[in-house]
């Protein structure tokens, strides 16, 4: 499961750290976000317009970014 996530880069989403995630889903199949444990997150620039392409993980706590590797 791979959420898109809305930043041009993952600097711009590190500095997002206590506020909630702003995401894309990706599955036709129902939501794959989830507001507690760890969700995989991209950029890809061809469908969002932002930035560069990167990866990334986040951990989430009560639907807030909490930390990014």
């Amino acid at each position: 499961m791979t959420l898109i996530a809305l930043y041009p880069s993952k600097k711009a989403l590190k500095e997002e750290i206590g506020n909630p995630l702003c995401h894309q889903e990706t599955s036709l199949f129902g939501a794959e976000y989830q507001g507690d444990g760890w969700l995989t997150v991209c950029n890809r620039p061809h469908m969002t317009g932002l930035g560069r392409e990167w990866f990334g993980r986040v951990l989430m706590h009560n639907h807030i970014i909490k930390e990014v590797e």
